[in-house]
């Protein structure tokens, strides 16, 4: 598929981060992902359900389900909820055709839970259909939520991934031999940024000299920019390549091609590069998903209270995870990797400490003053740390 004419090209403005930007809720926020399979793919499945009503629960993707990014995160994490009816549909664009997605799995499905997962869903497909069914819950995969002008019966969700970032960025730092690490981003907004910054300062905690070159294509889904962006970081030294765009299967693919590492990002990308893949930031929507099951099946709501309408995580939650090590890795990478893993889930691992600099030599975060994963100052990033080789705009 070429970059601008593509499907891919033409649903890929969605989802994302904007939303964190919108409202300043969210930790982290994301704006990612597509692929490219049939339109409009759907497909019902089922578990035991719980005594009395069965609970139907529908889930709507921008793009397939299969396109080793954003969209196969969450059908995953669908795939492994347990006692629940679950419905889903694939390659809806963020336009009036979500609304009539949802509007079928209302009426003929009888769903009364749905998980609408592109950011360019929510405005205004989603607070049009909560407005139409009050007793329907919305649950949204970002940090639009807000209490003074939306619907009780909407929420968001989100993961703090940047996390998982950095514990990817430490196996990066063993790994790479040149001391040179690229990056291919979609755009300069503070969720991309988060994961370039965090990646960098896993990097270096193993090796402080090393850098990150960073490109940033433009968009969430160009493939002939990301194919080129690879390139062109590997042509200019770096030996691992990762990325924060739509899709990382052509990022991931290329870079393969050419012998280089790859860290992944959003799901599994292994089997697209079995010599170089090393490990990736994955999300955990499983964990997430069970625990939206487990409050509803207990009697809770958004409407009641009962559940939180802005819910987010981190590793010590579960939200996110990395990649199993690829047979690249090495015994001390997966050593270092696993220990500061274990000290993100214990929450003693602080990845934006006091006295850090950006890239052009400014103090970003104070002197004395950490910014923990929660941290509200994260949320409107605009630089990149030292280390980083790029610009912002």
């Amino acid at each position: 598929m070429s970059s601008q004419d593509s499907p891919r090209s033409r649903i890929s403005r969605r989802q994302v981060i904007r939303g964190l930007l919108a409202t300043g809720a969210f930790g982290a926020t994301s704006k990612l992902w597509v692929g490219c399979t049939p339109a409009n793919d759907s497909s019902t499945s089922s578990s035991s359900p719980p005594a009395g009503k069965e609970l139907v629960m529908g889930f709507i993707y921008v793009g397939p389900k299969d396109d080793f990014g954003y969209n196969q995160a969450h059908f995953q994490g669908k795939e492994g909820v347990q006692g629940v009816k679950v419905v889903d549909q694939a390659s809806v664009p963020e336009t009036t055709e979500v609304q009539e997605a949802m509007r079928n799995m209302i009426e003929q499905d009888k769903a009364t839970v749905l998980f609408p997962t592109s950011f360019g869903y929510f405005d205004p497909h989603i607070l049009k259909l909560a407005t139409d069914y009050p007793e329907v819950q919305f649950f949204h995969c970002g940090a639009m939520y807000d209490a003074a002008k939306h619907p009780k019966n909407v929420g968001s969700y989100f993961g703090y991934i940047d996390e998982a970032q950095y514990v990817a960025g430490v196996v990066a730092g063993h790994m790479s031999k040149t001391g040179k690490l690229g990056f291919v981003a979609a755009k300069p907004i503070p969720q991309v940024l988060r994961n370039i910054n965090s990646f960098t300062l896993g990097a270096r905690s193993v090796k402080p000299t090393i850098t990150t070159q960073v490109i940033f294509t433009g968009d969430w889904s160009l493939p002939v920019k990301e194919a080129e962006a690879t390139n062109s970081l590997i042509d200019q030294g770096a030996d691992v390549i990762t990325c924060h765009v739509d899709s990382p299967k052509v990022v991931i693919e290329t870079a393969e091609k050419r012998g280089a590492f790859t860290s992944g990002y959003h799901a599994n990308q292994a089997a697209l590069a079995p010599k170089g893949y090393l490990t990736g930031a994955e999300w955990d929507w499983t964990k997430v998903y069970s625990d939206y099951v487990k409050m509803i099946q207990e009697g809770k709501t958004l409407m009641n209270g009962g559940i939180p309408h802005l819910l987010r995580g981190g590793y010590k939650d579960g939200f996110v995870k990395i990649s199993a090590f690829g047979p690249a890795v090495s015994e001390t990478a997966k050593k270092d990797a696993e220990a500061a893993r274990d000290k993100m889930k214990a929450g003693s691992l602080v990845i934006y400490k006091g006295g850090l600099k950006d890239n052009t030599g400014k103090e970003v975060v104070p002197a004395g003053k950490d910014y923990a994963t929660t941290a509200i100052e994260l949320e409107s990033m605009n630089w990149l740390v030292e280390g980083v080789v790029g610009k912002t705009a």
